[in-house]
């Protein structure tokens, strides 16, 4: 998709222009002297570092914008990692053909990890996140056909079916309602486009103890949960050497590992980021495939698909030219009411 970029705007191009409105009268936007301006009722969406506000504040997601400030790029992947390409292959099912020249919206974009996968692949992304990780995003794909906006996803300034396909990994469960959330979105699909979505499962007990000590790790300054995240994570030496063990070792490491949740990853710096981001957000919920199906089900999704690594699930927005697309196209509608 060619990058038709106004120089005062940067990242918008006339396509992403064109899908923009205003959060007060849906009116359209254009370009100011500091940002964009409502053409109807004259309100103004700044241009802050880089990044057009949608919103005034980061409310619940500060934690993320403090957590992808200091970790800007080290999840971004490199000529030694495509761990992120990876991961977002088994989070949504999509493939390099799929995205390909089409717009497709991040929703939740932080750092801009996956964002800078699927404009690999020769997507244009539109990426918006509540918190100032939108500043880093916007930095780190600078050089990419991108768009980064600090928006809310109960509050988004597109225009009904404006992209060819919508992800959100790893996003919505740290919302006030996951629900109405990911219902929200569907609207904005053209007929035909797909979305995907990856939440945290509810299938696994493990993470029960975590839950426990969230009602105070949520509460803490993040530079002082981040120290403690440092200070807890060698527990990871000590599962090594647990499962060496004979007989006892494994389940005494399984033990630690349920009272103690925190992330096993094999890097260190990843283990450090992972586990802050568990006890970081002020919500957090967990889902199974029988109630998110239903999330896609009551908005007339079709062709729903289970992806491999739970929860994700994949569908389709239905074609306008079927010929039973009019009760399922009122479904889409009936999510955004």
């Amino acid at each position: 998709m060619a990058k038709t970029e106004n120089v005062n705007l940067p990242g918008v191009g006339e396509e992403v222009l064109a899908i923009l409105g205003c959060l007060d009268c849906q009116g359209g936007l254009a370009s100011g002297a500091g940002g964009l301006v409502c053409l109807q009722c004259g309100r103004e969406y700044p241009l802050l570092n880089g990044v057009l506000r949608f919103v005034d504040a980061q409310n619940y997601a500060g934690s993320f914008g403090f957590q992808w400030k200091l970790y800007s790029r080290t999840q971004l992947d490199d000529a030694s990692s495509q761990r992120s390409e990876r991961a977002f292959r088994r989070r949504t099912g999509f493939r390099p053909e799929d995205l390909a020249g089409k717009l497709v919206l991040d929703v939740g974009c932080g750092m801009g990890r996956f964002a800078e996968v699927a404009t690999r692949w020769g997507a244009h992304v539109v990426g918006i996140d509540l918190s100032l990780a939108s500043e880093v995003a916007a930095k780190n794909l600078a050089d990419r056909s991108a768009t980064i906006f600090q928006a809310d996803v109960f509050k988004l300034p597109f225009a009904p079916e404006s992209f060819d396909y919508i992800y959100s990994i790893g996003v919505l469960h740290h919302t006030p309602d996951c629900e109405q959330a990911f219902k929200a979105l569907p609207k904005l699909l053209k007929p035909g486009g797909r979305i995907a979505i990856w939440l945290y499962s509810s299938y696994n007990p493990w993470y029960r103890m975590s839950d426990v000590y969230r009602k105070w790790t949520r509460r803490m300054a993040p530079e002082k949960l981040h120290r403690l995240c440092k200070v807890v994570v060698p527990l990871y030496g000590v599962h090594s050497v647990l499962k060496k063990v004979p007989l006892v070792g494994k389940p005494a490491s399984s033990a630690l590992a349920w009272a103690i949740p925190m992330s096993h990853n094999k890097d260190a710096t990843w283990r450090v980021l992972d586990t802050f981001d568990w006890y970081s957000p002020w919500y957090q919920s967990k889902h199974t495939y029988e109630e998110v199906f239903r999330w896609f089900e009551s908005c007339g999704l079709q062709d729903l698909r289970v992806i491999e690594q739970p929860i994700a699930v994949q569908g389709t927005r239905p074609p306008v030219q079927r010929e039973n697309s009019a009760r399922e196209t009122a479904g889409v509608a009936q999510c955004v009411e």
